[in-house]
């Protein structure tokens, strides 16, 4: 592969991080392949895996060319495919398929940040592979039973216009809630569906992770995710609005790490970003304000838990430091 032009620095920058998640999302593929017992779930596991591959392959290759070193990112010693099994009943298909919702939003902004006809290609390919696996993996899903479709609605017969700002009202003691609109309750029911993952993640990191900082981390994680899980269904209660959805998987009573305590560091800081836009998204486009609330003191929540977490990897030095421009009162002060 030839590049006609030298990347720039932001394009530099978005293959730092996509090596970094990458690499990440891979070591947790293998372990999963190793664990997975049922056929057709291996086979969308071991089919991500080699996209990835050749992805990440390629990503080296323009680091390479441009001189740019080839990060750490995560390697096999962040694994242990000889542990036990940690989570069971389809847990793996739906975490993969929470990851590919996050690597939507991700391939978007390093779209728009790309500039090079080459980092262009490679992140249509990976925006490519994220439908096709996001789709493979709900369907397989919603056919073991897996996982729950959004409540069912009346469906509108007549077009309306709001009439007044009352329809914001969510505070007012003295006068009744409107009912959630169709948007508030798909926010509601992809935050309790997202946390719900969530929480089995965590809990299964809090069993086995080696050191007891990352454990306490782990721990308050869970109860972080349980509490957005409990708000969010209190809203639909509230509404009348019953929400049915299936665990997503079980944690095993294994305490043996499968990844190393970096790996998992890292992957719950990845969620975390995306709970923090997908909080932000809900508060931009809900519009009872009570549910808007609520939704930014939960990203707020989320983003001081997410900064503990950086400040708990840079101490144990598991946080690569991504590539940066020139300090030049540096280079000046020791020329």
């Amino acid at each position: 592969m030839i590049l006609t032009n030298p990347i720039s620095s932001s394009e530099v920058g978005t293959l730092w991080l996509t090596y970094q998640e990458k690499t990440l999302i891979m070591r947790i593929l293998e372990y999963f392949m190793k664990k997975a017992d049922d056929e057709e779930a291996r086979n969308i596991l071991g089919g991500l895996w080699q996209e990835l591959n050749y992805y990440v392959i390629e990503i080296e290759k323009i680091f390479s060319q441009q001189g740019v070193v080839i990060p750490i990112g995560f390697r096999k010693e962040d694994v242990n495919l000889e542990a036990p099994k940690l989570f069971d009943n389809g847990f793996d298909v739906m975490f993969i398929r929470v990851l590919k919702e996050v690597s939507m939003g991700m391939y978007t902004i390093n779209m728009n940040m790309a500039y090079n006809d080459d980092v262009i290609k490679i992140y249509e390919g990976l925006t490519t592979v994220t439908h096709k696996i996001y789709k493979l993996a709900t369907l397989y899903l919603l056919e073991k039973g897996i996982l729950a479709l959004p409540p069912k609605v009346t469906m509108p017969k007549t077009t309306e216009f709001i009439k007044s700002k009352e329809y914001m009202n969510g505070f007012n003691p003295f006068n009744s809630k409107r009912a959630l609109n169709d948007i508030e309750l798909g926010v509601l029911h992809h935050g309790i569906e997202t946390n719900n993952i969530g929480m089995q993640l965590i809990t299964g990191f809090a069993q086995c992770a080696q050191n007891k900082e990352v454990r306490k981390y782990f721990e308050k994680g869970k109860e972080l995710a349980k509490k957005q899980v409990k708000i969010f269904q209190g809203i639909l209660l509230d509404n009348d609005i019953q929400f049915s959805a299936h665990s997503g998987g079980t944690v095993t009573t294994s305490n043996i790490a499968p990844f190393s305590d970096k790996l998992m560091m890292h992957c719950i800081a990845f969620l975390n970003g995306f709970c923090i836009v997908g909080n932000s998204f809900g508060t931009f486009f809900t519009l009872r304000n009570d549910i808007s609330l609520k939704l930014a003191l939960l990203a707020k929540d989320i983003y001081f838990y997410g900064q503990e977490g950086i400040e708990i990897m840079i101490k144990h030095k598991w946080f690569e430091e991504p590539p940066q421009s020139e300090d030049r009162n540096q280079i000046i002060n020791n020329s």
